[in-house]
């Protein structure tokens, strides 16, 4: 479907599976924000986990355009998009209901930002109630070499080897230039993803799933960013799955994989509905 030139896919449980799963709660819905390059055939495959728990799924990945060339140069392009992404939830009517993030790689973890930042400035989505994000193989920060291979890893062989060479070689220069050479003048202006979330995080709760053997994102900053936020108080959890790629960890390991996405949204979910228990006692009781 597209909503004004984004396109996305919304899926809907059947009354059957919310109801058994949610006990007549609303369902909760997850948005999916892919990985640079991302096709929907795959990202599918991660929005099943959540719809045979009854709950609601959309599914988007950001154009590469907009990851390797709009954000790389300061154009915050992505911010548009985040609006227009959450307008979604209010076009069907389901912006009463638990939202849920499953974000990829710097591509997703990029336009996560900008929805953070959304969600916390802007009034008309102050009513939204964000339970918790899974974030698969992010953030990174300043890596030149981990976009390298992003890149080449989503040109694929398709095109030509000159071609190639010739965009890698202007996308390293132009990488080099703003995140390493000219970042200390312009991260007042246009801050990373990296820093801005690392500065300012989301206060739901959150579950890292990486791995030591990621040759994109450095597990090392993965690590570093979850020590940060949580000397700010934000509930973090993480598990390095070691031996699998960069976002290859549902395919190395589908039932572990599985398993820790399932768990943490049903965790979140208690949270949330004990949470709002003790809201409604405490205005019984005044």
């Amino acid at each position: 479907m597209a909503n004004d030139e984004i396109d996305y896919n919304i899926v809907f449980p059947d009354a059957g599976t919310s109801d058994r799963h949610w006990q007549g709660t609303k369902e909760p819905v997850v948005i999916l924000l892919g990985w640079a390059g991302c096709k929907d055939k795959h990202l599918s495959k991660y929005s099943s986990i959540y719809n045979e728990q009854g709950c609601v799924t959309i599914r988007y990945t950001a154009p590469l355009k907009t990851v390797f060339i709009s954000e790389s140069f300061g154009y915050k392009e992505l911010k548009s998009t985040a609006l227009k992404l959450l307008e979604i939830l209010f076009d069907y009517e389901v912006e009463n209901s638990p939202i849920f993030f499953h974000i990829f790689s710097n591509g997703g973890f990029m336009l996560y930002r900008y929805i953070a930042e959304l969600l916390h400035s802007d009034k008309h989505f102050s009513s939204l109630r964000v339970v918790g994000a899974v974030v698969d193989s992010a953030p990174g920060s300043g890596n030149v070499r981990g976009a390298l291979r992003a890149l080449m890893a989503t040109l694929g062989s398709n095109i030509s080897p000159v071609l190639r060479y010739v965009l890698l070689a202007v996308f390293a220069v132009a990488v080099f230039l703003l995140r390493i050479v000219l970042y200390p003048l312009t991260k007042y202006v246009h801050k990373n993803h990296y820093d801005a979330v690392q500065e300012r995080p989301p206060a739901w709760q959150h579950l890292h799933l990486y791995s030591a053997a990621d040759q994109v994102i450095r597990h090392r900053d993965i690590e570093v960013f979850i020590e940060a936020v949580r000397q700010k108080g934000v509930p973090v959890d993480s598990f390095d799955f070691v031996s699998s790629p960069h976002v290859g960890h549902f395919r190395d390991f589908p039932g572990q994989y599985t398993e820790k996405c399932r768990t943490f949204l049903v965790s979140c979910m208690k949270d949330l509905k004990g949470s709002e228990e003790k809201q409604r006692h405490r205005v019984q009781s005044q």
